[in-house]
């Protein structure tokens, strides 16, 4: 199979992770980077030896665009939408990160723009790809616990998390847009679609400008009941970061993943303990191992897609679901209501 060849517009600090998870498939080749600003660009170019350098997406896509198969948007969400419009304008796939845009509206934007120019659109959402996230579901779905009737799904971390990404920092809408993105999805995932939800939220660290703290209830269609509760301003007796935790009880017993990837596994036999640890590549940061492992799994997936072999699992249009429940979240914070999601933003 011929290599898929694509360019990455965005150089910040997830790229270097995003690029090494690139590079540990087959049959796909990163021939152009761009960044604002030069110097940085050149400076992974380097590192990865990628030969073309832009500060200039425009003047990227008007070399490249012939020769590209798709584009990995890792910019700040501001730009997310600006770049899929040039990429998808110019014939190309997109890869973008999450959250896919700033707002619902613009994200239901891009994957209309992407859809009317005839162009794949994906979200790279990774959380549903860790190791131990797939693990959980594989154990739901054997039927060992039986009919699944509550979940409790949990990020929870005093993390220094403002330290390498500031930008976080100033944002007016935080933990919802950034872990919410994540966590709901991986409810999405594991639980199927939403009914309704309430959330509240709270600011406990005052230098920063958004929410740090959210829970949020949900009623799923299916009848389970979840919640989903995300904080960084917790200080707990063992910290778990960057580790999602849950708890899952079904009518013959229940599941709890917890810190280091280990799945209990509860039915009136006893206990069965499974571990589900992350692969260890040379290039992650052993702080975020199980999430940048999750990047390789994400990207194959991806890349399947885009090779014609199979479906991918976080398409935007699919994406666009979970994007629906963050700004659901954040509407039911505002007037203290339950939310109907089915009619939010449609």
């Amino acid at each position: 199979m011929k290599n898929l060849r694509f360019a990455v517009l965005g150089t910040g600090f997830w790229s270097t992770y995003q690029i090494a998870g690139w590079r540990e498939l087959d049959s796909v080749e990163l021939v152009a980077v761009y960044n604002r600003t030069r110097t940085r660009a050149g400076q992974v170019a380097e590192q990865f030896g990628v030969p073309h350098v832009y500060d200039d997406a425009d003047e990227l896509l008007r070399n490249h665009a012939g020769e590209l198969d798709f584009v990995d948007i890792i910019t700040d969400v501001d730009t997310h939408a600006l770049f899929t419009e040039k990429a998808a304008a110019a014939g190309l796939n997109v890869i973008c990160q999450k959250p896919m845009g700033p707002n619902l509206e613009t994200a239901q934007r891009m994957v209309d723009t992407c859809r009317q120019a005839g162009v794949q659109f994906f979200v790279h959402e990774n959380f549903r790809w860790q190791s131990s996230i797939r693990k959980l579901k594989a154990v739901i779905d054997s039927g060992v616990i039986g009919e699944v009737f509550k979940a409790q799904i949990s990020f929870c971390s005093g993390f220094a998390v403002f330290d390498n990404q500031p930008f976080l920092a100033e944002l007016e809408q935080f933990i919802l847009t950034d872990i919410g993105s994540h966590i709901l999805d991986v409810c999405r995932f594991l639980f199927g679609e939403v009914n309704t939800l309430y959330c509240q939220t709270t600011r406990v660290n005052l230098r920063i400008k958004g929410e740090d703290v959210a829970i949020v209830a949900m009623t799923m269609q299916n009848g389970i009941i979840c919640q989903a509760e995300m904080s960084y301003a917790s200080i707990l007796e063992k910290e778990a970061f960057p580790q999602t935790l849950a708890l899952v009880e079904g009518s013959l017993g229940s599941v709890r993943l917890t810190h280091d990837f280990v799945l209990n596994i509860t039915t009136r036999s006893g206990t069965d303990t499974q571990t589900a640890s992350p692969v260890m590549y040379p290039w992650l940061d052993r702080a975020y191992a199980v999430v940048h492992a999750s990047i390789v799994d994400c990207n194959r997936n991806i890349l399947s897609a885009l090779q014609g072999q199979g479906a991918a699992e976080t398409t935007g249009g699919d994406n666009l679901e979970t994007v629906r429940l963050v700004y659901a979240a954040y509407e039911s914070a505002r007037t203290n209501s339950v939310i109907t999601v089915s009619s939010f933003g449609r």
